[in-house]
């Protein structure tokens, strides 16, 4: 038989169970015993058998999809969001629509949402980092619940997201401990929350700790804006400014800062500690390899997804934000003697 064919009175028949059975376990009820959950879902293998959403949607009023909203999705702290959404949503039995904004205005953020409500999504997730599109997530009203993620700690509607200014202050400490008498920082944009929310961690840590606070060096994410702000680091330090140690807003911008002082002839962490932010997979393998703070995409997906079927059932939830490490590799080190 074509799957198409299929009815779940056809599975129901296979596994030995009731249709309303095969329907519970189909919506991911909890009310199932393991095996028999397990002998619908071999039924259901074997059988090639594949639900037919769209007829659920008009029994049940609900897609089972959860619609994401995110700029910039070539970066890698927002991929890795949506990664971990996505499998905390597949886990929960909710699949994930996406829609990427060409701009971080707040039109593209309501013409988004406006679009994934008309596709009769259950909830809409949306990645607020950025001013504008996070500001549109305050205004709109959307008939289903609307959760943001790591939208920094000024959000009124729902959010979870990782605690980016203990990630930074985690960096800065790691340096000062070091013997580093203070820690410049290159940035990320000044529209992004999470920039902000780091130069926050950054500037309390050497104010607790009575260190000078640089002036920071602004950068965009990218590794061409690490590359020039080394550039201009290089240049501090040619003129006797007391640059031992660098606090990197992402490992992107690590990267590119890192080349640039191979070209000037400095070396990390001889001449200058270096620490990025997110752990991106290829950190370990940098030259040297990268201290860094990590950032717990699956729990940030884990807690989402909690705080959307919360929402979904009427509860209030207010999940603590996601606490960041400290990987320590070869690229800080003890201040140079001296300093």
């Amino acid at each position: 038989m074509h799957p198409r064919g299929l009815a779940m009175s056809d599975v129901a028949a296979r596994a030995g169970v009731s249709h309303q059975t095969v329907s519970r376990v189909i919506n991911g009820h909890p009310n199932v015993a393991p095996h028999t959950r397990e002998r619908v879902e071999r039924a259901i293998r074997e059988l090639g058998y594949r639900p037919n959403t769209a007829a659920r949607a008009l029994v049940t009023g609900s897609t089972r999809t959860f619609g994401f909203v995110a700029v910039n999705i070539n970066q890698y702290g927002p991929a890795q969001t949506m990664v971990g959404l996505e499998k905390a949503a597949r886990a929960a039995g909710y699949s994930l629509s996406v829609t990427v904004l060409d701009e971080a205005t707040a039109d593209a953020m309501r013409d988004a949402v406006d679009r994934l409500v008309g596709q009769s999504v259950d909830a809409v997730v949306a990645l607020g980092t950025y001013d504008d599109a996070a500001e549109a997530l305050h205004e709109i009203s959307a008939p289903v619940p609307l959760v943001s993620v790591q939208s920094g700690g000024s959000a009124v509607e729902p959010a979870v997201g990782v605690d980016q200014v203990a990630g930074a202050r985690l960096a800065t400490r790691h340096l000062l401990d070091l013997g580093h008498r203070t820690v410049h920082h290159v940035t990320g944009p000044a529209d992004s929350q999470e920039a902000r929310d780091r130069v926050a961690g950054w500037r309390a840590e050497l104010t607790a700790a009575g260190a000078a606070v640089p002036e920071v060096l602004q950068g965009d994410w990218t590794p061409s804006s690490g590359h020039a702000a080394g550039k201009r680091l290089a240049e501090r330090v040619r003129r006797g400014v007391d640059v031992t140690a660098v606090f990197l807003a992402n490992d992107q911008m690590a990267l590119g800062l890192l080349a640039a002082f191979h070209e000037e002839g400095l070396e990390a962490p001889r001449d200058v500690s270096v620490v990025g932010f997110d752990d991106l997979p290829e950190a370990p393998y940098f030259t040297p390899p990268l201290t860094t703070v990590r950032q717990d995409f699956a729990e940030l997906g884990r807690r989402g997804v909690a705080l959307v079927l919360a929402r979904l059932e009427g509860r209030e939830l207010h999940p603590d934000p996601v606490p960041p490490r400290l990987f320590v590799r070869a690229s800080s080190g003890p201040a140079p003697h001296g300093t």
